[in-house]
């Protein structure tokens, strides 16, 4: 695939508020990305910034080839879903889909052919003599993307607009939404600060912190293997462990119990280690230890069940440390008890970190 948008260098501040900190960004034709971070990382100055609702103070944003930096909104070959969907209330749902190709010029008749097509795309074809105020929220969204589709834009943004939804609506709508873009064939850019909504939809994955990209990847690539203790605490749940290599191709955890042995030629001297809740396993006090299973010992703080699963928060050294066991807890798996861990050493995924 070729690149669609390019984002070079860009920086934006708001007086000693430095919102974007030289973000650069390769989007291709037809990928679904998600900015994913928490309030204030920068994710929606940038889409703001690509819409052309902001300019950035430096650096350059291009599509297909041509720099739009300076270009104001209306002149981009893009669209945007906003959270609120700004639907016109006094006009009808057909009348709001078609208003887009009227502002272009297309004459009356051909406009409502091209909403109720885009209409059809989101399952309100039946729908288009309705007004706004007497639909759903999950319906409100879907004739704000018809609307924002039905110029055929390069790129489609889309600023949270599910985060007025219900749960189960919402994960509803994640699928549509995949599926729409699929159909489509067009990029979307989407913000987020839900990770399981962006390791949902997104074929990759910009997560933000502080005005800067700290790792660009698939849902899997960043949960298997973040690249700074930041994007390991943020994506999932996530043990955090310091560790030292002490030679003789030693890493000693910051949690009690023997050194680990394996190979750290390529393991830098310091760090953190992320161990997965799911890695970690509850053995039976009486079992007999596992070759290849390292074990550490706690005592159990909080028991959480969850549906299908169970977390149970254990104290280790003055760390709390999370499992996940399928399941529910047996009657011995309370607050105050002593819990038996065990996981092997090649699960643990190692960030360097300097002094």
């Amino acid at each position: 695939m070729s690149v669609l948008l390019s984002i070079d260098s860009v920086c934006k501040n708001f007086g000693p508020y430095q919102a974007l900190d030289n973000i650069n960004l390769d989007i291709e034709q037809g990928e679904f990305i998600v900015l994913l971070g928490p309030s204030g990382c920068g994710k929606t100055t940038l889409l703001r910034s690509i819409a052309g609702f902001m300019q950035p103070d430096s650096g350059s944003i291009a599509i297909d080839g041509q720099d739009v930096s300076r270009l104001p909104p209306y002149r981009r070959p893009l669209n945007t879903v906003f959270q609120n969907y700004a639907l016109f209330p006094h006009m009808t749902v057909l009348e709001n889909v078609a208003y887009g190709p009227r502002r272009q010029g297309v004459n009356r008749g051909e406009a409502r052919e091209r909403a109720r097509e885009a209409l059809a795309l989101v399952g309100l074809e039946a729908l288009g003599e309705r007004y706004p105020s007497g639909m759903s929220g999950g319906q409100q969204q879907r004739v704000a993307l018809a609307r924002a589709i039905v110029n055929k834009p390069k790129l489609l943004l889309l600023d949270e607009p599910l985060s007025a939804l219900d749960m189960k609506l919402r994960k509803r709508m994640q699928l549509e939404l995949k599926h729409l873009q699929a159909k489509l064939g067009i990029a979307f850019i989407f913000v987020t600060h839900d990770q399981e909504e962006a390791m949902t939809i997104a074929d990759r994955i910009v997560v933000m912190n502080a005005g800067r990209i700290e790792q660009t990847g698939t849902s899997s690539a960043i949960y298997s293997a973040p690249a700074s203790r930041f994007v390991a605490d943020f994506i999932g749940e996530a043990n955090l462990i310091d560790y030292q290599v002490t030679g003789n191709d030693e890493i000693r955890l910051g949690i009690r119990n023997q050194p680990l042995v394996r190979n750290t030629s390529a393991i830098p001297s310091q760090g953190v280690a992320v161990l997965r809740p799911e890695h970690l396993q509850v053995l039976e006090p009486a079992a007999a230890e596992t070759p290849g299973c390292h074990e550490i010992h706690g005592t159990v703080s909080d028991v959480v069940t969850v549906g299908s699963h169970t977390l149970i928060h254990a104290l280790i050294d003055g760390q709390m440390i999370i499992a996940r066991t399928m399941g529910f807890p047996g009657p011995d798996m309370v607050a105050g008890s002593t819990v038996r861990l065990g996981f092997n050493p090649a699960h643990l995924h190692l960030i360097g970190e300097s002094v």
